[in-house]
C-alpha cells in the first residue's frame, strides 16, 4: 500500500507541469490564430482578377490588377488586362491610359493598338491633327514594329555583320569577294545606323514623360495656372494631351490641334 502510495505521487509530480503547460500552450495557439493573414502572392491575385475577369466581375478584376500594379509589377500583360477590364466598365480614361503604357512597351502588338482605336473612338473630343510630312509618318510605322529592345539587338547583329564584312574586304585575296565585302560593309552600316536611330526613338519614347490622359468626365482649359482665369476651350475624358510646363500643380497642356492651355495636375494622368 506504501508502494502504491509512493508511485501515485511520483505520477501526480510528474504530470504537474504538463499540466501548467497545458494553458500556455493554449494561449499560443491562440495568439498565432490571431495573427494577420498572409499576403496572397502574386500568381495569387493575377488568377483571381482573371477568373473576375471572364466571370463579368470587370470592378473586381480592375482593383486587383491595380493591387499588382502597387507592387511595382507593372508589364504589357497588366497594362492590356487594366485597359480591357477599365473599358468594359466604361472608364475611358484608364482604359486609354493603360492601352498607351501597353503600347509603349509592346510597340508592335496589333491587339493593343485596335483596343486602342476603338477606345479613342468613343471619346467625345474629335481633335484634328496638325498635318505632318509623309515620311516622317512612314518612319514611326516603321520604328512601331518592334520596341527598344528588339531593335537594339538588330543593330548589333547588323555591326557584327558590317565588321566581318569589312574583315572579307581586308583579307579576301579575290576582287569579287573584296567588292561583296566593301558593298556589303556599307549596306550593313547604313542599316546599323537606321535599326540604332530606330531604338533610341522607341528608347526616347518609353521614357518620356511629356504625355498625359485626361481623367474627369470635362475638364475647362485655362489661359493660365489660375482657377480664377478665362475658360479656353472644354476637353473631355480620354482626351490623349502634350504636357509643356508644369508650374505648381498646374501642366501647361497642348492637344493634337496646336491649342494650348493650363489644367490642374491632378485632373490628367501621366502615361
Amino acid at each position: 500500500m506504501k508502494r502504491f502510495a509512493f508511485i501515485l505521487l511520483i505520477l501526480l509530480t510528474a504530470l504537474g507541469p504538463l499540466a501548467a503547460q497545458e494553458p500556455a500552450d493554449t494561449a499560443a495557439l491562440a495568439e498565432r490564430s490571431n495573427l494577420p493573414a498572409a499576403e496572397p502572392s502574386p500568381d495569387q491575385l493575377w488568377d483571381r482578377a482573371n477568373t473576375a475577369y471572364i466571370n463579368g466581375d470587370y470592378r473586381t478584376a480592375a482593383e486587383v490588377y491595380e493591387q499588382l500594379l502597387s507592387r511595382g509589377l507593372g508589364s504589357v500583360k497588366l497594362y492590356y488586362n487594366l485597359g480591357n477590364a477599365y473599358f468594359k466598365e466604361e472608364r475611358l480614361g484608364k482604359a486609354i491610359l493603360f492601352y498607351n503604357r501597353a503600347l509603349r512597351e509592346a510597340p508592335g502588338n496589333d491587339d493593343i493598338r485596335y483596343n486602342l482605336s476603338v477606345a479613342e473612338a468613343r471619346t467625345k473630343d474629335n481633335i484634328e491633327r496638325i498635318p505632318e510630312f509623309f515620311l516622317t509618318t512612314w518612319l514611326r510605322g516603321v520604328r512601331h514594329t518592334m520596341g527598344c529592345t528588339a531593335w537594339s539587338l538588330l543593330s548589333l547583329g547588323l555591326l557584327a555583320t558590317m565588321l566581318a564584312l569589312f574583315l572579307v574586304f581586308l583579307l579576301s585575296q579575290r576582287l569579287s569577294l573584296r567588292k561583296a565585302g566593301f558593298y556589303g560593309t556599307v549596306v550593313a552600316g547604313f542599316l546599323f545606323l537606321c535599326t540604332s536611330w530606330f531604338a533610341l526613338g522607341e528608347r526616347r519614347e518609353m521614357l518620356d514623360r511629356t504625355r498625359a490622359v485626361v481623367m474627369p468626365a470635362s475638364v475647362a482649359v485655362k489661359s493660365s495656372p489660375d482657377k480664377s482665369s478665362t475658360d479656353l476651350f472644354v476637353l473631355h475624358e480620354g482626351t490623349v494631351v502634350g504636357i509643356a510646363d508644369r508650374l505648381d500643380g498646374w501642366c501647361e497642356i497642348v492637344i493634337a490641334d496646336g491649342k494650348k492651355g493650363w489644367v490642374e495636375q491632378r485632373k490628367i494622368e501621366v502615361i
